[in-house]
C-alpha cells in the first residue's frame, strides 16, 4: 500500500513538471520554457530509473518537448 502511494506521488510530480513546461511553451516565453524543461528533465530521468515510466517514453517526450522549444521564436 505504501509503495502505491509513493509511486502515485512520483507520477504526479512528473506530470506537474510536464504541465509547467507545456504552460511555458503555450505562453510563448522561450526563456521560461527552457528553465521549466531543464527542471523537468531530471525528474523524468528519475522516473525512468525507478521504473515509473518506460525509457523510450521518457526519451520521446523529452525529444518532442525539446523540438517544440527549439522551434519557438526568441
Amino acid at each position: 500500500v505504501r509503495r502505491t502511494e509513493v509511486n502515485r506521488a512520483r507520477v504526479s510530480r512528473i506530470r506537474t513538471y510536464l504541465r509547467k513546461v507545456e504552460a511555458a511553451i503555450a505562453s510563448g516565453n522561450k526563456e521560461e520554457a527552457v528553465v521549466a524543461f531543464r527542471s523537468a528533465q531530471p525528474e523524468l530521468m528519475r522516473g525512468r530509473k525507478r521504473g515509473m515510466m518506460h525509457a523510450n517514453t521518457v526519451s520521446r517526450r523529452l525529444s518532442r518537448l525539446s523540438a517544440r522549444i527549439k522551434a519557438m521564436q526568441t
